[in-house]
């Protein structure tokens, strides 16, 4: 008896949840349909604004961008998505500057949590919500930011070249007076008969070849 009538719950159970799929399949089918007539509406259509689809410079109106090459975005990524390559270059004013050389994104392992851009303290990149990546090989995900030319650098003002002029005799003045106190000191220490430290005596000689034939 008691399997009969779990039989007929199971049934009930299933015809009510067939009637409630049937229910809302129904009102999806008289609901009218809205079809985003994709390509041909890309002029009209734009994603939001937070949608994030690519990494970019951010280029200012002088067309450099702020990427000092500092690493924190290439250290911050979590699957190795950011490579950064630098040069050594000389400024005008004659100073060694790391710069820039090559920064290369991978949109196909890129997983869009946005660590690079937080991370970055000169707000060099941003995302934008350019979703149109499609590519035919993979390959061509791997981009280079820094692709734009990069302008001359600005010429030093008289300020900043007499400053370097300073920075460089000073330094020139430091060495000199460590080269002084040191020969000062060491003729010192020769004025005042300092014993030099006694030689280790040397290791004696390992016996030649004919005197071990002889023996």
């Amino acid at each position: 008896m008691g399997s009969v009538k779990e039989y007929f719950s199971s049934l009930g159970s299933g015809i009510a949840s067939l009637v409630k799929g049937l229910a809302v399949t129904g009102r999806e089918f008289v609901t009218p349909k809205i079809t985003e007539c994709y390509p041909e509406n890309r002029k009209e259509h734009h994603p939001a604004e937070r949608f994030r689809a690519e990494l970019h410079f951010v280029y200012g109106d002088d067309g450099r961008h702020k990427c000092i090459a500092c690493g924190s975005c290439e250290r911050a990524c979590p699957n190795g998505t950011i490579t950064i390559e630098t040069k050594m270059v000389t400024t005008p004013a004659g100073k060694p500057k790391k710069k820039l050389d090559k920064y290369f994104y991978d949109l196909g392992s890129c997983t869009f949590c946005q660590l690079c851009v937080t991370s970055c303290p000169t707000g060099a990149i941003a995302f934008d919500n350019d979703f149109e990546q499609a590519v035919f090989t993979r390959d061509k995900l791997v981009k280079l930011l820094n692709n734009r030319p990069e302008p001359p650098e600005p010429e030093p003002t008289p300020e900043e070249l007499a400053a370097a002029e300073a920075e460089r005799q000073r330094k020139i003045e430091e060495a000199k007076a460590k080269a002084a106190a040191a020969k000062a000191a060491k003729a010192a220490a020769e004025a005042a008969g300092t014993p030099k430290p006694a030689e280790a005596p040397k290791p004696a000689e390992a016996p030649k070849a004919d005197e071990q034939a002889k023996e």
